[in-house]
Parts: C-alpha cells; structure tokens; sequence
C-alpha cells in the first residue's frame, strides 16, 4: 500500500509542478494587468482634473483681467502683486503638463514624467496622439507605461545624475502610431539569442511580455537596438481606416 503510496505521488508532483509553471504567469499577468489598469484611471483622473482647471482659467480670464484693472485704479498695487502672484501658482502647476490630445496618453506621460524629474533623469518629449487611434487607450497607457518603467530602471541604475536621459517620440508616420524611446544605460544588457530580457531577476520580466503581447495582439512592430551607453525601442501599430 506504501508503494502505490509513493508511486502515486512521485506521479502527481510533477503534473503539479507542471500546472503550477503553466498558470503562475497568467496568474502573475492578470494581477499585474489590474494593477496597471487601477493605476492608469487614477492618472487619468488627475490629469483630467487638470483639463478642468485649465478650462477653468480661460472662463475665469476675463474675470482675474477686471479684478487687477480694479486694484490699479483703486492704487493697490500690492494686492495686485500678491493676485499675479496667486494667478502665477496656479498657472505653473498647469503649464507644466504634457498635453498630447489624448487623455489618456497624457495620464501616463505626465505620471512618468514626474517620478523621472524626481529621480535627475533629464527628458526630453515630442508626443502627438489623436484622441481617437483605434487603440484601447488601455492598452495603450500600459504599453507606454512599461516603456517608459523600462528606461527610468535603467537610468536609475547610472551612478551619476549628469549621465541619465531619457528621450521621448511619438507621432502618426505613414498611418500607424510610431513610438520611440531611447535610454542612456550602464553595463550590458541581457539577451538570449536575439531577444532581450528584463535586467530584473523573477516576475520583473513581465513587463517586457507585456510590451511585446499588447504589441502583437495589434499587430505592430518592436525593435529594440542597443550600443555603448545607449538603448533605444521603436514600436509602430497599424492604425484602423
């Protein structure tokens, strides 16, 4: 009875194993893809609180004009400075936003944009999206999301701040949406054979399998390139008629 005891086992670990390795990525996948979706509509929030008080502004013009010709004819100088100064605040905390003419595109960028200025990583950004590009907008953020994740980690891996650069294109080419992003980097990357993998050990890598299956799934190109200091990803996605 032992026996079969033993045998039944050693023939059920490996089926075991077998559907653990099988499902543990789609598994690691979706709770990831939630994470970056949950992510991708609190950045769409903020952004699109921004939109509303950057459309607050041109209602309000009007308006902040009269209250400063009041303060200059009544001679109050001073709380005309200090009203500039208030309308000045308030314009920079909206001027600095990236606005590509899709929102959710922006909620990404800006969100990015801000963790690689916190972190000394000069950028430089050329971004043009329609609002409407046959792409979930999803999708979308998650693919640029990981991109960009992708570049800041290897920025951030560069000992001195002078080095880190990020640079940024996207654009309509030729009926497909083209996006660029090259990196300043240090040391060697990873790759097995012709494909490049994640400099991070265990479950790191998914977002490069990411990249690659929202890639696929619209039938677009990658190409990733590097050379000394440098590397660069191009993905271009057919756009609907």
């Amino acid at each position: 009875m032992f026996k079969y005891m033993i045998l039944a086992l050693a023939l059920l670990i490996p089926v075991n194993v077998g559907l653990w390795a099988f499902f543990m990525p789609w598994f690691v996948n979706r709770r990831l893809g939630r994470f970056q979706n949950d992510l991708v509509n609190r950045h769409y929030d903020e952004v699109e609180t921004i939109y509303r008080k950057m459309r607050g502004w041109r209602h309000d013009y009007h308006n902040h004009i009269q209250v400063l010709k009041a303060h200059m004819e009544l001679g109050e100088y001073e709380q005309a400075r200090k009203y500039l100064d208030m309308l000045a605040e308030d314009l920079a905390a909206v001027d600095t936003v990236i606005k590509t003419g899709n929102v959710m595109v922006d909620a990404i960028l800006n969100s990015k944009l801000t963790l690689m200025r916190d972190h000394d990583i000069r950028v430089d950004v050329t971004a043009i999206v329609p609002r409407d590009v046959g792409i979930s907008g999803v999708d979308l953020s998650v693919l640029i999301g990981n991109l960009l994740d992708n570049a800041m980690e290897a920025c951030m891996r560069i000992g001195k701040a002078e080095d880190r650069f990020i640079r940024i294109y996207i654009d309509i080419i030729k009926k497909q949406l083209y996006i660029s992003v090259i990196n300043s980097m240090e040391g060697n990357v990873r790759k097995s054979g012709a494909q490049y993998l994640s400099s991070k050990q265990g479950l790191h890598g998914f977002g490069i399998l990411r990249i690659d299956s929202i890639v696929s799934r619209y039938n677009g190109y990658i190409n990733r390139q590097n050379e000394q200091g440098v590397f660069a990803t191009e993905v271009t996605l057919p756009l609907e008629e």
